[in-house]
């Protein structure tokens, strides 16, 4: 019979650009599953493997946690950021011992950086169409 403390997933929210992971945590053998496919298969490169992970090996539990976290919006850069921010609020929810070390490790910080809006009357955001003097 499973003790309830098995069962118990903990939950994290993370967001980075347009993305937005939910994530849940449990004690276990390190199983890392994003959108129901393993965390190397869905990540096609090991950097953004790295940048989801990080705050797991930041504490040293990357063996001892499981994770499943469900990812939409945005690309492969903001889904990495928003399952590692999911995973560190969910860890902090977990054990809050933990908070100092992700905190000064900076993974309890949302990235603000946004894509900047294509403004009126111009090809995109910043760029401008040629100047001509006549």
């Amino acid at each position: 019979m499973a003790t309830k403390q098995q069962d118990t997933f903990y939950w994290g929210t993370g967001r980075r650009k347009e993305a937005i992971a939910r994530v849940r945590v449990k004690p276990g053998t390190g199983k890392l599953l994003v959108n129901n496919r393993d965390l190397e298969a869905y990540f096609c490169t090991e950097c953004y493997s790295k940048v989801a992970t990080a705050p797991l090996k930041t504490v040293g539990l990357e063996k001892e946690i499981d994770v499943i976290a469900d990812v939409q919006g945005s690309g492969p850069t903001g889904q990495a950021g928003a399952v590692a921010l999911g995973i560190a609020r969910a860890l902090e929810k977990m054990d809050e011992t933990l908070r100092g070390a992700l905190k000064k490790a900076g993974h309890m910080t949302r990235d603000p950086r946004m894509k900047e809006r294509k403004k009126a009357g111009q090809p995109g955001a910043r760029k401008r169409f040629q100047f001509s003097k006549r």
